[in-house]
C-alpha cells in the first residue's frame, strides 16, 4: 500500500463556495479525510488582480502541504483560471484544479457546439475555459458571462429569491440568444442557484457543475496513482480552517452541505518561504 493513501486530501478556496467541491468528494470519495481551507478575510479573489490571486494562492497551498495532504483541489475557479500553472511548478503533489473537468463535460455534453460560461469577472477576464474547451475542439464556440451579483446573493442565502431570479433573467438573456445549449457554472458558489438557473434556461441547456466535474477527475486520478484512502469502515472526517469569522463560517457552510458542520477553526497564513516541504527547489 502507499503510505500516502491515508493521508488527507487538501481543499482549499477563497470563502465558502468551494464547500460545493467537498460535498462532491465526499459523495465520491467518502472514506477520504478532507482538510478544507476558506480565506474568507480575502474573499473574494474574482475581484483581483492575477498577481495577487497567485500570492494568496501560494499561501493558501502552504497551509495545507504543511499539513502533509497527499492532492491538493483548488477550489476556486478564479485560482484555477490564474495561479494553478505556478502551484504546479512550485509543489510536487498532485494538484486539480475545477476549469479543465468543467471544459471535458461541457464538450461531452454539447449538441451544437455552443457553450456558455458564467463566472465571476477575474474568471472570464482570464479566457482560461474558452482556451481549455478550444484546446480540445477549435470548433466549439465559447460565450463568457461575467456575473459579479451571484457570489454575495448565494451567500447571503437568497438562493430562491425573487431578486436573485431577476439577476439571473439580465445575465443569461443574452447567453441564452446565442443559442447556447450547454452552461458551464463557473464559479463554485453557482450550483446552489441551479434551480433558479434551471427556471431561466429550460431543460434544454445542459448545466456543468464544476465541482461534481472536478470530485470526478480527482476520484479518477487518484485512483490511477494508488492514493484512495484504504479504509471502507467509516466516513472520513471534514476538519475546516478559515482566515476570519468561523461563527458565520459555521452557519453558511451548513447551508453548503446540508446539514451542520464541525466546529471551523481560525488561522493566519504566513507568507510563502520557499524551502516548504512538498516544494521544488528553487533554482
Amino acid at each position: 500500500m502507499n503510505r500516502k493513501a491515508t493521508r488527507p486530501i487538501g481543499i482549499f478556496d477563497s470563502g465558502v463556495g468551494g464547500l460545493t467541491v467537498v460535498r462532491e468528494i465526499h459523495r465520491a470519495l467518502p472514506f477520504e479525510e478532507l482538510i478544507y481551507l476558506g480565506d474568507t478575510a480575502r474573499v473574494p479573489y474574482g475581484t483581483k488582480s492575477p498577481d495577487t490571486v497567485t500570492r494568496f494562492a501560494r499561501e493558501d497551498a502552504q497551509f495545507l502541504v504543511k499539513r502533509g495532504v497527499k492532492a491538493l483541489v483548488v477550489a476556486c475557479n478564479t485560482v484555477s483560471a490564474w495561479a494553478l500553472p505556478a502551484l504546479e511548478e512550485w509543489l510536487t503533489l498532485p494538484i486539480f484544479g475545477v476549469i479543465e473537468p468543467g471544459a471535458q463535460v461541457a464538450l461531452e455534453k454539447t449538441r451544437n457546439g455552443r457553450i456558455g460560461v458564467v463566472a465571476t469577472a477575474t474568471t472570464i477576464r482570464s479566457r482560461a475555459y474558452e482556451v481549455a474547451i478550444n484546446r480540445l475542439d477549435s470548433k466549439a464556440r465559447v460565450f463568457p458571462k461575467a456575473c459579479p451579483l451571484l457570489v454575495p446573493l448565494v451567500e447571503e442565502g437568497w438562493l430562491r429569491h425573487p431578486v436573485t431570479l431577476a439577476v439571473l433573467k439580465e445575465y443569461l438573456r443574452p447567453l441564452l440568444r446565442e443559442k447556447i445549449d450547454t452552461l458551464i457554472l463557473g464559479c463554485t458558489h453557482y450550483p446552489l442557484l441551479k434551480p433558479l438557473i434551471r427556471r431561466v434556461t429550460g431543460p434544454k441547456v445542459a448545466l456543468v457543475d464544476s465541482a461534481e466535474c472536478c470530485a470526478r477527475f480527482v476520484a479518477a486520478r487518484l485512483s490511477q496513482a494508488g492514493l484512495l484512502h484504504p479504509r471502507q469502515e467509516r466516513r472520513g472526517l471534514l476538519h475546516s480552517f478559515v482566515t476570519d469569522d468561523p461563527e458565520r463560517f459555521e452557519a453558511v457552510a451548513a447551508q453548503f452541505l446540508g446539514g451542520p458542520v464541525e466546529q471551523a477553526w481560525k488561522v493566519e497564513l504566513p507568507p510563502v518561504k520557499l524551502a516548504l516541504t512538498g516544494a521544488r527547489s528553487s533554482r
